[in-house]
């Protein structure tokens, strides 16, 4: 269905390939899962499935690219749009029209599809997303998991034979990538399509993955075949290209490093969970969590918010929001899509203007504080880079900042050198910012905050679009300067990060604050989860799944708690 030979593409401007001899063979039927660090070409490669490389944009490319017997230098993308469908991480991009059903009719009217043809088109690809009884329904009015699914159902309406996802669940809440994983698995169950899928949230994904397909960081194969294999005999290569790699593969190898040998190698929870099983349960554990002061008692805080409301266009997005966070404190703001997350955000640093008395950022109001001296006390990341950018090139990018505020030049190139370096840019120091990949922008808009040194940092989605290496490297930076006293804000859908680094959570739903409080007493929390649409960690919900006589594997939720409970001295094998 889908055949690659000797593909060659560098973007205008680049001097680096984007991809360089990559060689790929999908048959028809096929789900093939396509993993790469961050500008490995992944999104590139997607590019060139359905002609909008060479044909729309730009750059210089060799080899050939065939999908259903089709050749991608020789067929228009109009041709090319009927055998394959991409949905992109933003569905948004791909929206042209007001309504559900004329969204989906667009595509179909583009390619002359009689009237009479075209409602039952519509009608079936509604039906093929459980999205029927929304046909009537505004586009803007969506959440974020539903126009994924609308996205997908425009392109199912023009019945292409390959199905691409380019990270269809980044900007997704929890249940909202769930249902977006459901939808897929229905589609794979049809065995009328041929799927490629581009995604690091992966432990919900691995049991419909045929195959796996990973890119080097020069746009090279760099393995290609049957998961647990994949997985086990080349993980750590993969964990040394920064690729993401499911929670219990990483469990697993880091487990084989201590002598234990979960046996067959699991790649997803129900596989580590028999594997588990197998392990005798006299375990040892040195967990030791630490108290953590509740908030009522805490007297110096970096940020304080009283009864804060926000209402837009008739809708109220912000009601009644009281808020202490403690200097030094490590928070996470979860919720779904639409909660009022990055707009609560947003006004903590005067992006959005609060009413005076109602945010104080170290007991001062916030609408007294002069810009010039709230860029030195707080520093933000958008949820989307490219709203910060207002420069020319990455070099300039990191120093805008510092020169805002009066810095020597000599410091500021220190600074920025030190920066480039740190966040893995120095090769990248003259190049535009908007031409950079996802998870490159992304830590430059990191390392832009980071330039001026801010006792409390906000950060939307910090990881988004990251690899591995880099989302790993970034958090333990974060994790560091919160050490070293600074306070740290993410805004997240990843409850694994909320598992990993924060010490307090705030769940949001509705434009309300349904908790604030530990993280303990949110993962042991079954209402307030489904309430705000979100699920447990991976290792949360392996440690649960285990019966009650492996006690000490209970309610742990991070790998190093994992590899702390189990010790290699106390572990065998169960004999049969």
């Amino acid at each position: 269905m889908i055949q690659i030979q000797n593909l060659h593409f560098r973007y205008v401007g680049r001097k680096a390939e984007s991809l360089s001899g990559v060689n790929l063979h999908i048959p028809a039927g096929e789900t093939v899962l396509l993993l790469g660090p961050s500008g490995s070409g992944k999104s590139t490669l997607a590019l060139c499935l359905n002609g909008l490389i060479p044909h729309i944009v730009g750059g210089y490319s060799r080899g050939q690219v065939t999908v259903a017997e089709l050749d991608c230098n020789q067929t228009p993308v109009s041709g090319l749009a009927q055998e394959v469908g991409i949905v992109f991480q933003d569905p948004e991009a791909q929206f042209v029209t007001m309504t559900v059903e004329e969204e989906i009719a667009f595509g179909l009217e583009n390619l002359c599809v009689p009237p009479q043809e075209m409602d039952k088109r519509i009608q079936d690809a509604l039906e093929q997303v459980d999205m029927a009884s929304y046909r009537r329904r505004r586009v803007d009015m969506l959440s974020g998991g539903e126009k994924q699914r609308l996205a997908l159902a425009a392109l199912l309406g023009m019945k292409p034979g390959i199905l691409v996802f380019d990270e269809p669940t980044a900007n997704l809440d929890p249940i909202g990538t769930r249902q977006v994983f459901d939808t897929i698995a229905c589609l794979k169950e049809t065995g009328c399509y041929t799927i490629v899928i581009i995604e690091h949230k992966l432990d919900d994904l691995m049991h419909l993955i045929d195959r796996v397909v990973a890119l080097t960081g020069e746009g090279k194969v760099l393995a290609d075949g049957e998961p647990h294999l994949v997985f086990d005999e080349q993980g750590e290569f993969l964990l040394e290209h920064g690729i993401w790699m499911p929670q219990v593969v990483s469990l697993a190898h880091r487990l084989s490093s201590r002598g234990l040998f979960l046996d067959p190698f699991p790649i997803t929870l129900s596989e580590a969970e028999h594997a588990l099983l197998k392990v005798d349960s006299s375990f040892k554990s040195n967990r030791n969590h630490a108290e953590i002061d509740t908030i009522d008692k805490v007297k110096n805080l970096a940020i304080e918010v009283r009864d804060l409301s926000f209402t837009y266009a008739n809708n109220t997005v912000l009601k009644n929001i009281n808020l202490r966070i403690p200097q030094g404190d490590f928070l996470a703001i979860v919720g779904a899509n639409g909660a009022g997350k990055t707009t609560l955000a947003q006004h903590l640093i005067d992006v959005l203007h609060p009413p005076s008395g109602s945010v104080f950022l170290g007991g001062n109001d916030v609408t007294s504080i002069s810009a010039r001296d709230l860029i030195r006390r707080v520093g933000y990341v958008f949820q989307n880079p490219e709203h910060q950018f207002i420069t020319n090139s990455v070099a300039q990018e990191i120093g805008f900042g510092l020169r805002l505020i009066g810095e020597s030049e000599e410091d500021i190139e220190n600074r920025v050198t030190q920066l480039l370096s740190e966040f893995g840019l120095a090769n990248l120091a003259k190049a535009n910012p908007f031409t950079l990949s996802h998870g490159e922008k992304r830590r430059l808009s990191v390392a832009t905050m980071l330039a001026v040194g801010q006792e409390t940092l906000v950060l939307d989605e910090p990881t988004f679009g990251q690899d591995q290496r880099n989302a790993t490297a970034l958090m333990q930076l974060l994790n560091e300067l919160h050490k070293a006293g600074r306070t740290v804000i993410i805004i997240t859908h990843d409850m694994n990060l909320v598992a990993e680094y924060a010490r307090h959570v705030a769940v949001m739903s509705a434009g309300e604050i349904l908790f604030h409080g530990t993280v303990a007493e949110v993962f042991s929390s079954p209402e307030l989860l489904a309430q705000a649409r979100l699920t447990l960690p991976p290792m949360v919900e392996l440690s649960r799944r285990l019966p009650q006589d492996y006690s000490e594997l209970r309610d742990l939720y991070t790998l190093d708690e994992f590899l702390e409970a189990i010790a290699s001295s106390s572990l065998r094998e169960v004999s049969n």
